[in-house]
């Protein structure tokens, strides 16, 4: 097979509370603005990671525990070195990890997804090279728990969606991979013409075709595309893991605390924002065989909703030490079982992810386990050579297609053409008119004034409406560039979403190859405020 070379490139950066993608939290927290400030430990865009690895240096791990449990995790495949290495360096007590996580989406959902992974392996490297007397591990942690199949269970690819039809109900990353073979079938059909879609094709048969789960069939494919960089993926659906959290658990299960911490800092962020994640009485949910279920506590009894199972509650602490692992967090204690497990020192996530991360430091503080550096994954808009060139043509720079999509139509119009399509020397015609005559009005009668007045906003109004119909009319000789610009704003912001958060990396895999991720990998900052948009030359 030929080796497919990455074109040329330019890069160009926008700061991403710009956008227009950009919620007033995620605004604040990248400007470290107040109030938000008040709700984490580091500043997101200067954080101090020495500050991190001394508070996560003091907290007691079982790094055994960790090390066994992932050499098991991946026994079924081959280990690559760069991942063997790493996860013998998590015994050390010098080596923090790098985290991000996500659900174990089919083939692996969105383009974010690449994007997180990559972000750690960077900020990894970046830190390696500013600590050199320590050592650090990027880790991808899978939500296999995740139950909603209707969001994992499908990806947008070349315009169309694929969905896996089955009837399994309960956590996803434990669900059979039996009829996913129809729908690599059907990606085959749409990029088997690229040059590296025999590659790609072999590695997603292989994941889930040889895999008997969900969460299986992604850690070998996420191994295949990322452990060349070192990248570790943990399940932590596993009874080792979970027996960790026990304490956690109990008390949650027994007292109900996480609510009424979690609650109070709601309380003081939705003064200001919108809150993310609401928590509940339990934030605990019932994992086992095709049920994943929320516990709920009735009086002196705590059931299983939906299902006929109920505990007492010497009962249900009985089967929580016996079988921790039937036990799963819901997005409240997640990231508290991540964080006592993992030597971890930051955290990756995008938007949502940071906006309910702001809402547990208390949370933390409470189960004293050290609370990471948050920062917001990587954004980044690709544009491809044939797009490029177009923008070349009609002069569009590639930080203008942020705009409004009939904001830009209009502004390369008024740009572009040789009337004179603002009135700007009417309105000013029309001001000076009413003026004088408002002048006069008063001079006969000061209650002709409004009546003047209302006579000119109707004028104005007869001016803007004149101005609206010279734009249209003008629009109609310049159809081909902005049918051009309307096509363009499309294709690169798919259903008026970023690109990243609709489409998959199939597509650039099949035509660049492993490099495409080498190429992400140059363009990451893992510490910043900015949009990357990267256009093919």
């Amino acid at each position: 097979m030929t080796q497919q070379i990455l074109p040329a490139v330019n890069y160009h950066t926008l700061p991403f509370a710009a956008t227009g993608y950009c919620s007033p939290l995620i605004a604040d927290f990248l400007a470290a603005r107040a109030p938000l400030s008040n709700f984490y430990e580091y500043n997101p865009i200067n954080p101090d990671f020495h500050k991190a690895m001394l508070l996560k240096a003091a907290q007691p791990l079982r790094r055994d525990i960790l090390a066994d449990v992932l050499y098991a995790q991946y026994r079924h495949m081959e280990l690559r070195e760069e991942v063997r290495a790493n996860i013998g360096l998590l015994q050390a007590t010098n080596t923090f990890t790098i985290c991000t996580a996500h659900q174990p989406n089919i083939f692996t959902g969105y383009l974010y997804f690449v994007y997180k992974i990559l972000q750690t392996v960077k900020l990894a490297q970046e830190l390696q090279r500013k600590y050199p007397k320590n050592h650090f591990v990027p880790v991808y942690y899978m939500g296999s728990e995740d139950a909603d199949l209707e969001e994992l269970g499908s990806i947008n690819l070349e315009g169309g969606k694929l969905t896996w039809e089955t009837e399994q109900t309960g956590a996803v990353g434990r669900m059979s991979t039996a009829g996913l073979e129809k729908l690599i079938n059907e990606i085959e059909g749409a990029t088997g013409y690229m040059p590296h879609a025999p590659l790609l094709l072999d590695i997603l048969r292989r994941a889930y075709q040889e895999h008997t789960t969900v969460q299986e069939a992604t850690l070998f494919l996420v191994n295949e595309l990322f452990g060349c960089y070192g990248v570790v993926v943990l399940i932590p659906d596993n009874p080792a893991f979970k027996q960790q959290l026990i304490p956690v658990m109990e008390e949650e299960l027994r007292e109900q605390s996480s609510e009424a911490i979690v609650s109070k800092t709601i309380e003081k962020l939705a003064e200001h924002y919108k809150v993310q994640a609401t928590p509940r009485e339990i934030n605990l949910f019932y994992l086992k065989d095709n049920i994943r279920e929320r516990i709920v506590r009735e009086g002196d009894m705590w059931k299983i909703l939906h299902t006929s199972l109920s505990f007492t509650w010497d009962e249900l602490r009985a089967e929580l030490h016996a079988h921790p692992e039937r036990f799963s967090p819901n997005v409240i204690l997640r990231g508290i079982l991540q964080e006592t497990i993992l030597p971890n020192i930051a955290f990756i996530g995008g938007g949502g992810e940071v906006a309910y991360w702001l809402e547990l430091r208390d949370l933390f503080r409470h189960h004293k386990v050290p609370y990471p550096v948050v920062l917001l994954r990587n954004s980044f808009l690709w544009i491809k050579r044939e797009e490029n060139n177009r923008l070349k043509k009609l002069g569009i720079a590639p930080v203008a297609l942020f705009e409004d999509t009939e904001l830009l139509v209009n502004r390369f119009v008024h740009e572009h053409t040789n009337a004179a399509l603002v009135l700007r020397d009417e309105y000013a015609a029309i001001e000076k008119l009413y003026n004088e005559l408002e002048e006069k009005a008063r001079s006969i009668d000061v209650t002709l004034a409004d009546a003047v007045n209302a006579e000119r906003s109707r004028a104005i109004k007869s001016i803007g409406k004149l101005e609206h119909k010279f734009l249209r009319a003008e629009k109609k000789k310049f159809q081909w560039q902005t049918d051009q610009i309307r096509h363009i704003k499309d294709r690169l912001f798919p259903g008026n979403s970023l690109q990243e958060r609709k489409e998959n990396f199939i597509p650039y895999f099949a035509q660049y190859g492993p490099s495409y991720f080498d190429d992400i990998l140059k363009a990451i900052n893992p510490v910043t405020d900015q949009l990357m948009i990267i256009s093919e030359l």
